[in-house]
């Protein structure tokens, strides 16, 4: 962990745990160093999003498909870091709510 950044934990959920979910992580970890947080991702199917919540217990989950929502912890729609667009929102809006600043919308 660098100085000075926070540590949080994502799950990155997408159909097959392959490209979708490498392109969405990565930019998720170099994203999120700006906001003062080092991401550290975690990247699954969508239908092992129980699975690996209950084991890595992340601070939130980032999906580019359906993933369960009634696991106790927020899902943020991830689909923008796939098409450029409201990228930079949608990272300040993941930022402020692994900070706490903020609730999902």
């Amino acid at each position: 962990m660098s100085e000075g950044l926070v540590k949080k934990t994502i799950l990155v959920a997408c159909g097959t745990a392959i490209a979708t979910a490498t392109v969405v992580a990565e930019k998720l970890r170099v994203g999120l160093r700006k906001y003062g947080i080092d991401a550290y991702t975690i990247q699954c199917k969508a239908a092992e999003v129980a699975f690996h919540h209950k084991i890595a217990k992340p601070d939130l989950i980032v999906a580019t498909t359906f993933v369960r929502k009634d696991l106790g912890t927020s899902v943020i729609w991830g689909i923008c870091f796939l098409t450029g667009k409201e990228e930079e929102e949608t990272l300040e809006k993941i930022a402020n709510l692994l900070k706490g600043e903020g609730a999902p919308k």
